[in-house]
């Protein structure tokens, strides 16, 4: 059911599309009026939310991609127009998961692969992206970045060092595609909580005593707190808003994951 129409005749495009911050962010457009197409290496995962978002009265469709593979991001670009007839925002959700370590202890493979995900896959997805926002006449491009972009923590480098990179790309290519009428920007979300991160320490709860100090409010974000700020982004709510990085931290890096003693 539509609660808006802050996106109406908008199409977006998300990578990773299958996953739980993407899946919310895709909810929060339909409602809003757009249509969406979800793109993820697990099909399956990316076909029950589009599902969802249709039983919802939504227009959603769902195709595989690696995005670190061009031809696989080529193509769900080019499904997109197909399904909806034109691409008009584009949300860089797909992310690799990397053990902790350090440049000693990691694989050279664990490396190699949070950079072809986090990093060379958005390059992808706006690659074959951008021409088809400036044909529909301009858009918004969300690069899903973290506040680990911006704080070294010991044992993160792959997924800290891409996400700061990303940041960086994103300010190269607001200045590349501002003329074509094209916003990019970054988001940046503190510790999301979702089911495979709640796994990691039993529960939403346990989650949260142990990492919600690392935040002023003293808590994790929520899936839907992250989708409505890519919400904020993708609309002409942000209509002046491009190369920025927009921190939903819940002011970890303020404090820069130290509160009360806590510390990451």
């Amino acid at each position: 059911m539509r609660s808006g129409d802050q996106l109406a005749g908008r199409v977006a495009l998300i990578s990773g599309g299958g996953g739980e911050i993407a899946g919310a962010i895709a909810r929060q457009f339909v409602l809003q009026g757009a249509a969406v197409f979800l793109a993820d290496d697990r099909p399956e995962a990316a076909e029950a939310t589009a599902q969802a978002l249709r039983d919802l009265g939504g227009q959603a469709e769902a195709g595989i991609c690696d995005v670190s593979k061009p031809q696989d991001v080529e193509a769900a670009v080019h499904a997109a127009v197909a399904a909806f007839g034109k691409l008009t925002t584009l949300v860089n959700t797909a992310a690799a998961t990397t053990p902790d370590g350090t440049c000693e202890t990691l694989p050279f493979e664990e490396w190699n692969k949070a950079l072809a995900v986090n990093l060379s896959g958005a390059f992808l997805m706006c690659k074959y992206a951008v021409p088809e926002i400036r044909k529909a006449g301009g858009g918004s491009i969300i690069n899903i970045a973290s506040q680990l972009g911006q704080v070294g923590v010991p044992g993160r480098a792959p997924y800290s060092s891409t996400k700061a990179a990303l940041i960086q790309l994103t300010q190269c290519q607001a200045g590349d595609h501002a003329a074509d009428g094209i916003r990019v920007n970054s988001l940046s979300p503190g510790v999301v909580s979702t089911s495979r991160s709640q796994r990691r320490f039993g529960s939403a709860e346990a989650q949260n005593r142990l990492r919600g100090p690392w935040h002023l409010l003293n808590r994790c974000a929520s899936v839907d707190e992250i989708a409505s700020a890519a919400l904020f982004l993708a609309s002409d709510d942000s209509s002046f808003v491009t190369g920025t990085d927009l921190l939903v931290d819940g002011g970890y890096l303020a404090f820069k994951g130290s509160i009360g003693g806590a510390n990451c």
